[in-house]
């Protein structure tokens, strides 16, 4: 098959895709050396034909595919949705709506957690997919036939996946069961990298108010210079550094100079500098004006509740046909372990009914587990 090069072919296979009830998406870009993504193929299908977008050919204009996935009477149906639609939000400021995402569906499904591709296909289908050309150069052209097999295919099967999902959402009554999660994934919120806010993603743990106002201020430094020059955060600098400068606080080049996860000379740059400067920054804050940092974990016997409401999340899971992932997070099970009125999705809607109800009781002593014929199983626990 020949890829759409043109912006009139494009136009013209959206139109036709626009009649449709959904269409699969799939997309294929890189990232490596980039802060961005580099959309290089888009490939969609309906229920009767599907096509290959070279997103790098000279002169074309994604126009007309930026409209079709903002079109509300089509379904767009991706797996794994959120890095395809970091491209969409990034390139022209839309989120694809509606929208289904088959990995969510299969974990509401029991199919397990975040299931690829590959293994959900062969599962629904009984195909074996061949992946080989999964880490290719999607930017070096001309793009080879076995690519392009290999994108068609990624897409026709979606097909019979998304299908055979509905299907078993209906049937099991969990159709809207989806929803919590389609909201996260269509919400702006999602996808806005705020540089005042992405300290929150950093694994780096920080325990006085002086050394998260210097985190904040140094991470967000490093988000605005990757996205100015549109490199990996990584290339800017590694998390593990900004938490050595969090906390060893240095105001002098000197001091950044003492810190062995600096490249030496660093300190004598200009990023160096503006590193500085911004710790300077954070040790001027006011530390009314920082986020609450949470204790959630100093709960007393908040350990051995966590483990408890592990082994109660798994034999949820187990019994409902549920992805545990889908239920609830460690971190959801810490919170709730130091407060019932946690604001967690485990909490909430069916997920509270589900498991969230039972977490509360089995952490307050009003429900026991115990083991029989080999399997754990709840009961009221003795007054």
């Amino acid at each position: 098959m020949h890829p759409i090069t043109t912006t009139s072919e494009l136009a013209a296979v959206c139109e036709r895709l626009a009649h449709h009830p959904f269409v699969t998406v799939d997309t294929e870009f890189l990232r490596e050396t980039t802060y961005y993504p580099l959309l290089c193929v888009a490939q969609m299908a309906s229920s009767d034909e599907a096509v290959v977008v070279d997103a790098l050919a000279p002169g074309i204009d994604l126009a007309p595919f930026f409209q079709l996935m903002d079109d509300k009477r089509v379904m767009k149906v991706f797996h794994a949705a959120r890095q395809d639609i970091e491209i969409c939000w990034h390139r022209a400021h839309c989120i694809p709506h509606p929208l289904f995402d088959t990995q969510v569906a299969a974990m509401v499904l029991g199919h397990g957690d975040s299931i690829s591709y590959d293994q959900l296909v062969q599962r629904i289908t009984g195909d074996t997919l061949d992946k080989s050309n999964r880490f290719t150069d999607w930017s070096r052209r001309p793009l080879s036939s076995a690519q392009l097999t290999y994108a068609v295919s990624d897409v026709t099967h979606l097909r019979d996946v998304y299908l055979a999902l509905v299907a078993d959402l209906g049937r099991r009554g969990r159709a809207d069961w989806m929803d919590d999660e389609m909201e996260v994934l269509t919400s702006p919120e999602t996808y806005r990298a705020e540089p005042d806010n992405v300290w929150l993603r950093l694994k780096t743990r920080v325990r006085k108010p002086k050394e998260l106002a210097i985190l904040i201020e140094v991470a967000a430094w490093r988000e605005r210079e990757a996205q100015t020059r549109d490199v990996p955060r990584s290339r800017v600098l590694k998390d593990d550094t900004i938490g050595d400068i969090a906390v060893q606080a240095p105001t002098t080049a000197e001091r950044l100079a003492g810190l062995r996860s600096l490249p030496k000379g660093f300190e004598r740059s200009k990023w160096g500098e503006a590193i500085l400067d911004a710790v300077r920054r954070g040790l001027e804050r006011d530390p009314k004006t920082l986020p609450r940092m949470e204790r959630h974990k100093a709960a007393v016997n908040g350990a051995a509740t966590v483990e408890l409401l592990k082994v109660l999340l798994r034999m949820t899971s187990e019994r409902h046909g549920v992805a545990a992932k889908v239920i609830a997070t460690v971190e959801d099970l810490d919170r709730i372990a130091a407060d019932d009125e946690a604001d967690v999705a485990a909490l909430k809607g069916w997920r509270r009914e589900l498991f969230g109800e039972k977490a509360l009781a089995l952490k307050h002593g009003q429900l026991a587990l115990s083991i029989q014929k080999g399997r754990v199983v709840t009961k009221e626990a003795d007054a």
